[in-house]
């Protein structure tokens, strides 16, 4: 999968069930740290509610391995899995929602919770914008300081990113690009004389 959409801009879907109010909070958050500082961002800007149960898709919709999902506090079953299955279903990557409750005092029972916990998140992605990600790859460059705008040059062209540098006696660069220029990238950085590893 070379493309996957994610959420173009951070999304709020809000909702009252029997008296208790249900926020729906869904950001763009590549990676499992990204995932974790914007749940740590929303339970701190909630801090009063009973519960911010949380799931998260932290890479492509197919990576089962970048997944995580909590109930905080709800019965088990009824928040985490439920906001996780919408965000699955969605086939929208890179994605976190994190669902506030302010408990009104009426009890909503198991069925209760699972349909407002799902719910509320399957309402905020039928309005929520996504574009398109392109997969990108990740390589390290290294060459001489006189070859500094050259190789700046293929990089924008290949429409790369660049990560992280470091200035020693030679120049060194992890950037990452979209999977289908690396070849031309490649090619083009051997060229005019860096070394691509």
């Amino acid at each position: 999968m070379n493309q996957y959409p994610i959420p173009a801009a951070p999304f709020t879907f809000k909702e009252e069930i029997k008296k208790s109010r249900f926020i729906t909070h869904i950001a763009h958050t590549p990676g499992i740290e990204n995932a974790k500082a914007f749940i740590s961002e929303i339970k701190a800007a909630h801090e009063g509610a009973r519960h911010n149960c949380w799931a998260y898709v932290a890479g492509a919709p197919s990576d089962s391995m970048q997944l995580g999902f909590s109930d905080d506090g709800e019965p088990s079953g009824t928040a985490g899995k439920p906001i996780l299955a919408q965000l699955q279903g969605s086939g929208i990557g890179e994605i976190t929602a994190v669902v506030t409750r302010y408990s009104g005092g009426i009890k909503l029972g198991t069925g209760g919770l699972v349909r407002a916990y799902g719910g509320g998140v399957k309402q905020a992605l039928s309005e929520l914008n996504s574009i398109n990600k392109q997969k990108l790859e990740s390589i390290s460059i290294e060459y001489p300081y006189t070859l500094e705008s050259a190789v700046n040059n293929c990089i924008r062209a290949a429409n790369g990113t660049i990560v992280k540098t470091d200035y020693n006696e030679s120049i060194k660069m992890q950037i990452e690009i979209p999977v289908e220029s690396v070849k031309e990238l490649k090619r083009s950085l051997v060229i005019i004389g860096a070394i691509v590893f």
